[in-house]
């Protein structure tokens, strides 16, 4: 028995795959507009977010963990270091490397991304209960890591 009878051979209305890539276009979109208010885009507001937890990560294990090419790396960290935004101070391990971490000026940046991102995050998710809200994110979780996706990371980092 078909169960979206009248639905159309073309409307999927509950296909998860298709509801995600919606929402999730949407929610990019809007982030991607509110981070452009601040000056930034949306992988320079990560960045940013994972200086902040793991300072003094070198160049070449940031450009591995977002899954870009080192030479992307440099010329996406040479933008943000000419900003102020962040600083490359030599690896006290290995004076190969330079370790990244964040200026004053990107740790307040950083401070109203945080708020802004809060403000986004309860516009998204205006329709739900705080009940609803933590079971969704619980579930889009366990889907993220079954389909093998780094926690805390935007795929989008590989195309930048």
């Amino acid at each position: 028995m078909d169960t979206n009878q009248g639905a159309g051979p073309h409307r999927m209305p509950d296909a998860v795959g298709f509801l995600l890539t919606q929402v999730g276009a949407h929610a990019a979109m809007s982030f991607g507009e509110r981070m452009a208010a601040l000056g930034l885009n949306p992988a320079q507001a990560g960045l940013l977010r994972i200086l902040i937890v793991q300072p003094g990560r070198s160049q070449r294990e940031l450009a591995d963990e977002l899954g870009m090419p080192p030479s992307r790396f440099v010329k996406f960290a040479d933008e943000m270091e000419q900003r102020g935004l962040i600083e490359r101070k030599p690896n006290p391990e290995d004076r190969r490397l330079h370790a990244l971490y964040l200026t004053q000026q990107g740790r307040e940046q950083l401070g109203k991304v945080g708020a802004v991102a809060k403000e986004h995050e309860a516009h998204l998710t205006r329709s739900l209960t705080e009940e609803e809200h933590h079971q969704l994110s619980a579930l889009l979780g366990r889907i993220a890591a079954d389909q093998g996706l780094t926690a805390g990371i935007h795929p989008g980092y590989r195309k930048i």
